[in-house]
Parts: structure tokens; sequence; C-alpha cells
């Protein structure tokens, strides 16, 4: 998962665009990076390993000079960590194309090889880097000094054609503006802003979250749709057309139950609110279900399912309370290279607050269980605490299948959930009771907000992938996401530590 961000300016863009980084820093602390293009027609690029406050410096913002600019926050789901894989991603033909995206291509091994057949070079093992070379294929087709709208758009359609997966895509293109665009199925979340100047002229932003428009003066205007390109223009002029056939609004759940911040809209949907009716209707299930568990007392996981938990003891009529203290200055522990490490990274994570568990009947509430690493050690943390029963609520349903979309799960054999029945899970995470929401109340807590909303991306939960991957797909994945696969990369990564400073590229 990754965050990106693209804007269309009066006045140079670079601190809107580092601000905007800042608070979709939660969907990428591997890399940050931003393009600028100034009145020249000139990039000026900083990209480096890191999170934002580490990768940009006063120097740095000083000469990211013009008024249009993309920028984008990284972990990986393809390729490595490489500081050289940090995004936006630079080629300077045709015209001179920067472009970030968040998501996964899912048929990158065959467009490496169309690359080629177009005499294009794909430096790094980066998705990223191949989509903006068959996205630079298709606009080489275009025979004008400057395209035209249609001419962009034609050549969107063309990438359309090409790559099958989730992404959502910002790219400039060098004397014409600022190029987004979303995946046919709408997986990867994408949203317009815009901004009207005290000289009356407006300004345009787009990004994966509207919490981006929000601190950076922007109102959101709508989602971009499923297939639909913009182009914003150098000038301020705003076009759009939907360029992929038969596109079809299925808009990943996760993005609900965990990733995105509770204060974004999503396709019409405010994500905080969808987060309190999963804990209704949980604690609506446990009523219905497990009414023989006698609960003292709700403690969330912090921090996404804080809004759940809070609701739960609501419409439970039991007291809620903050029985664990977070460092937040550690990452995200599912996506780290190796198991050890996780399970070391668990333990500074999180401490408990004895006093909050001594005797009590405790229902710990998370978003998810993935591999059951970190459930398992939070149950024995609240045991050591003085927990007497530990029962366990999960905001979303068993997850048993990877996603390919651009979500760094692992392969379905690290998954708990996997050829395990609940009873087993409970078994394995040490907790006296287990209950994972139910998929059509996953489902209802974020359609009862926007009825019109009628598919969703819910593969890991089905294993039913809108955009079905090739046969071989899933071995492939299993040596990339393997715990052995990360600790053989994070080793090899660990020697290119050397950061990415600051260049121009003369256009």
């Amino acid at each position: 998962m990754c965050g990106v961000v693209g804007i269309v300016g009066t006045s140079p863009v670079n601190l809107s665009l580092y601000n905007s980084l800042q608070v979709l820093q939660h969907r990428g602390q591997d890399a940050a990076g931003i393009v600028t293009v100034d009145e020249r027609d000139n990039f000026h690029q900083r990209k480096a390993n890191g999170m934002v406050t580490e990768v940009f410096s006063q120097r740095h913002m000083l000469r990211l000079t013009g008024n249009m600019g993309i920028a984008h926050n990284r972990y990986p789901t393809a390729g490595s960590s490489s500081a050289a894989e940090a995004q936006p991603f630079y080629v300077n033909s045709p015209y001179g194309i920067a472009l970030a995206h968040n998501g996964n291509l899912i048929n990158s091994r065959e467009l490496k090889e169309k690359c080629k057949q177009a005499r294009r070079h794909v430096n790094t093992q980066s998705d990223s880097e191949i989509l903006l070379n068959i996205f630079a294929w298709k606009v080489s087709a275009i025979d004008k000094d400057i395209p035209s709208p249609e001419d962009i758009f034609s050549a969107v359609s063309g990438v359309y054609d090409e790559i099958k997966g989730g992404y959502a895509v910002v790219s400039l293109v060098l004397g014409v503006g600022l190029v987004a665009f979303r995946d046919p199925y709408g997986i990867r979340p994408m949203v317009l802003g815009e901004k009207i100047t005290a000289e009356g002229k407006t300004e345009y932003m787009v990004a994966s979250e509207s919490v981006a428009l929000d601190v950076s003066g922007f109102t959101l205007v709508r989602d971009v749709q499923p297939g639909e390109a913009l182009l914003i223009t150098k000038d301020g002029q705003l076009y759009s057309k939907i360029c992929a056939k038969n596109p079809t609004l299925n808009s990943c759940i996760f993005e609900y139950v965990y990733f995105a911040r509770p204060d974004s809209i999503i396709d019409g949907v405010s994500v905080y609110a969808s987060r309190v009716r999963m804990g209704t209707k949980l604690a609506e299930q446990i009523q219905k279900e497990h009414n023989d568990l006698k609960i003292d007392v709700v403690i969330p996981i912090p921090d996404t399912s804080v809004d759940i938990a809070v609701q739960i003891a609501r419409t439970l009529g039991v007291p809620y309370r903050q029985g664990f203290v977070k460092n937040r200055y550690i990452g995200r522990t599912f996506i780290m290279p190796g198991q050890k490490q996780r399970k070391k990274s668990v333990r500074n994570k999180l401490n408990p607050i004895p006093a909050e568990f001594e005797g009590k009947n405790v229902l710990l509430v998370d978003d998810s269980i993935v591999r059951g690493t970190t459930s398992l050690q939070i149950v024995e943390m609240a045991r050591e605490a003085g927990a007497k029963q530990v029962y366990f609520a999960s905001a979303s349903p068993e997850i048993r299948y990877p996603n390919i979309y651009g979500i760094d799960m692992p392969t379905s054999k690290e998954l708990i959930a996997y050829g395990r029945t609940n009873e087993e899970i409970a078994k394995e995470i040490k907790a006296d009771a287990l209950i994972y929401q139910k998929l059509d109340d996953l489902i209802a807590s974020v359609t009862e907000e926007n009825p019109s909303l009628t598919k969703f991306e819910t593969s890991i939960f089905t294993g039913k992938y809108v955009v079905p991957p090739s046969d071989d797909y899933f071995e492939n994945i299993e040596k990339q996401r393997s715990d052995d696969a990360k600790a053989d990369k994070a080793w090899k990564d660990s020697s290119d530590s050397e950061q990415l400073d600051i260049f121009n590229i003369q256009a």
C-alpha cells in the first residue's frame, strides 16, 4: 500500500505536497519522494528511503520549485526496499514523464517483456517503473509537440488495455500537465479536490485519501471514477474521461477496516462512520451468539480498532478502557520482513497497563488477524498483566488468501486462518473465545452510508479475485513474500543504504 498526491497550483506546491505526504504516512513508511516542475519545464526531484520527515530537509524543499508536482509514500509490494526503487520514477522520452502509483500490477512479468519489445529499459524490480514505461510507450505514439487532452486520454486507454491489477496513478508530462487515473475496478482509492485562490483561480489536487486534501486547504470534489483519467493542464484546465472498457466499482473493503485514516472519505463513505458501524454489528453478534461470555471490559489494540471497540463497549453496556500504551514510533508489524523481527517489534510497540487487566474477563478488539503472531503476543501480554479470561474480536472476517492488488499480505500458508477452523485459530492465539466479523455485516457497515456501493474487492476473505491472476501467479508471489524471501531481500537492501540526493532533470 502506498500514498500518492498530485497538485497543479498557481504558486509553489512543495509545502502542500510535503504536508499531504505527512498525513498519508500511514500508507507507506519505507520511502518518500517528490517531483516538481518549474516554469522552465525542468523537473526537480528528491526521493529516498525513510519517513517523510527524514527524507526532506529545508535544503531539499527550497530546491523543489514549481507550481506543479507529484509525491509518493512507499511500502514495497513488488521489487525491494532499495532506495533506487523509491518513487516517483522518471523517463526523458517522450516529452519527459515522471510517475508514481499506489497498487500492484499482476501481469508485470509480461509487461516487462513488452517494454523490451518497445525498446524501453526497466532498471529495477518495481512494477511502478514498468507502468511508467508502458505509459511512456503509449504516449510515444503521439506525433505532436504538445499533446491534446484527447491524445493523452488515448494513451491512457492504451495503458488500460495492457495492464492488470489495482492501481491509482499520478504522472507529470512536461509541456502538458498532471495526468491521473484509477484502475477500471476502482480497487485503489483516489479523490479529486479543488481550492479557489484569493485571485479567483482554481487549483486542483488528486490524492489517495481526502485527508490529504484537508491538510492543504483543498475541498473534496469527488472520487476519481473507476477507469477514469484526469488531465489537469499546467495552466489549470481540468479535463476528464472514462478511458477503460466496462469499468465497475469494486472498492477494496480493507481500506475501511484498516488502511485509511478515520478522517478520510472514500467512495462517499466516512471511514470513521463505517468503523463505528463495524463495532455495532460485532456487538450485536456477541449478544446473539456469545451471550455466555462474561465481559468485564473492552480494550482495543491501538490505533485502528479504537473507534470499533468504543462502539462495542457502548452497545454491550460494559466499560471501555485503554489497556495498552502504544509506542507511536514503531512501524506496522505485519509488513516486517521476518517473523523474529515482527515478534520483537510487537513487544516494543505495545505495553499493557496491569490495572486494566487484573482479575478481569477482557474482550480485546483488533481490526484483523493476519499471521496471528501479533494476536498471540497480545493475548499473552494480557494474561501476564493479570487477565482472568481473554476473548478476542476481529473487525474483519477470517483472512485466508493473499492480497494481490497492493497490500503486502503474506502467502496463504503464512495466514493463520488458512486451513483452520475458528476453534483452531483461537487455540493458536491462546484466546478463550474468538469472534470474527461476518462478511455481510462488514459490507453493510460500509454500504449503509452509501447504498450505491454494490460490489467490493473482498478476495482476502473469499479467494475470489475481480481481476483473475495467471495460473502461476501465486507460486511467484510466494517466492517474493515468504518470510525467507523478505529476510534475504532485506539483507540485500541493507547494502543500499545511501540515500538518493536531490537532482535536476533538464527537459
